[in-house]
This record gives structure tokens, C-alpha cells and sequence, in this order.
């Protein structure tokens, strides 16, 4: 049996999303439009919509950490925690699929979507091409360098949890401008938005929030007497 997207996308948002305290119109506007079931393997698609994060690319034998699409209601709380504006030029950091950069092209004026895979980024340039995202580009970069030629940015919002939040990326902040990133790993993990003002950057703890991490943010082992 093919699922009914539409009414799975309906009910993600009502379910799901309004359930966790998202309450901004246009953050809902914006879920309700974007199939996140384009964004997924098709032998996922019909998972596309269950409260869990998907996933998009397992881990390689290389050594690649497997990649997932986070969980909505997660997502939906960063991307209010963020209050992305409509002029506003956001930086994605680790866009995976391009599912994220899809949901924020729908409030802000650009995207620039920041995706260390090749083989992802190439996939979610032509996934969103395809779907007709014309205000996003998407960049293969390391995650934890951003993407400083397109600097400064209004936004910038880490699609997974880190250890830490690189200077490099602070750096790349308006005055004004918002960071949103999950810190910590598990049930330990913390929501924090940072705001730059006169070039000082400051944070306050959100909420708590679990979400899969993203490669690359992980601190060094300190060795210890």
C-alpha cells in the first residue's frame, strides 16, 4: 500500500511538532510544505514520518559515521529557537539529505548549506534542484570550518550534536546574529542559542535535547595523570 505523504506530513506536525511546545506559525507552515519523504532512501520512504531520526547514509567501512535525518520534533524546536527572520542568510552545517536547508529556505532569504559527504551534498544539490529550492546552495566543506566566503551570517543552526562550538563559526556570526546547536550527546545533550553583540558572543541553556551527533565536532582525548 503507497502511504498518503500529505496526511503523514499533516499529522507529523500536529503530533508530533505542536505537541513539544512549537507553537510559530511559519515554522509549522514550513514543515507542512516540505516533503521529507523526498529526502530519505525509497526503501525509507514510507519511514520517512515516524517520530525517530532517519536514516540516510549508513556508516561506511571506511570509518564515515552513518547519517540521519534528525527526528522533526527535535528539529522544529531549534529552528524556533533560532527565530529565523525573512531577510535573514542562514548557514546549515551539516545539511545531510538537504531536508533541513528545504525547511529553512521556506523562512529565511538564503541558505547556504554546509555538507562534508560529497556523495550527500551531490544528492541533496540535485534532490532540491529538482524540487524547485532556488535560495539554497549547498557547499562541500569540512562541518566544523562553516563556510566564511558568504560570511557573515544571521543564522547559523548544527544539524547534530557536537562537543563543542569551533571559534571558526562564531566568527562568522553578525552582530545580531543567532547560533543554535545541541551540546552534549544522549539525555545530557543541551539546546543553547548564542548571540553575537559588538562582536562578543554569549550563550543560555534552552532546553535539554537528544539528537544523533554530527561527525567531526568531537573533542580530542585529554590524557590524564
Amino acid at each position: 500500500m503507497t502511504a498518503d505523504f500529505h496526511d503523514l506530513r499533516i499529522k507529523m506536525v500536529d503530533n508530533q511538532i505542536r505537541t513539544t511546545d512549537v507553537t510559530n506559525l511559519a515554522v509549522l507552515d514550513a514543515f507542512l510544505a516540505v516533503p521529507r519523504e523526498e529526502f530519505v532512501p525509497a526503501a525509507r520512504r514510507d519511514l520517512a514520518y515516524i517520530d525517530e531520526d532517519t536514516l540516510v547514509k549508513p556508516a561506511s567501512p571506511a570509518g564515515g559515521a552513518a547519517r540521519y535525518l534528525m527526528e522533526p520534533s527535535p528539529f522544529a524546536k531549534l529552528v524556533q529557537l533560532a527565530a529565523i527572520e525573512p531577510g535573514d542568510v542562514v548557514l546549515d552545517i551539516g545539511t545531510g539529505s538537504g531536508y533541513s536547508a528545504a525547511v529553512l529556505s521556506r523562512l529565511a532569504s538564503s541558505i547556504i548549506a554546509v555538507e562534508s559527504d560529497s556523495d550527500l551534498a551531490a544528492e541533496a544539490t540535485a534532490k532540491l534542484s529538482e524540487l524547485g529550492y532556488d535560495n539554497v546552495v549547498i557547499v562541500t566543506a569540512p562541518l566544523t570550518e562553516g563556510y566564511p566566503s558568504e560570511a557573515p551570517y544571521d543564522v547559523i543552526i548544527l544539524e547534530g550534536a557536537v562537543d563543542f562550538v569551533p571559534d571558526a563559526l562564531f566568527d562568522q556570526l553578525k552582530n545580531g546574529g543567532r547560533l543554535v546547536a545541541v551540546e552534549g550527546h544522549g539525555n545530557a545533550g543541551v539546546a543553547k542559542l548564542y548571540v553575537k553583540d559588538e562582536d562578543i558572543v554569549s550563550g543560555r541553556r534552552a532546553f535539554n535535547l537528544a539528537v544523533k551527533p554530527l561527525p567531526g565536532f568531537a573533542r580530542a582525548p585529554q590524557f590524564e595523570f
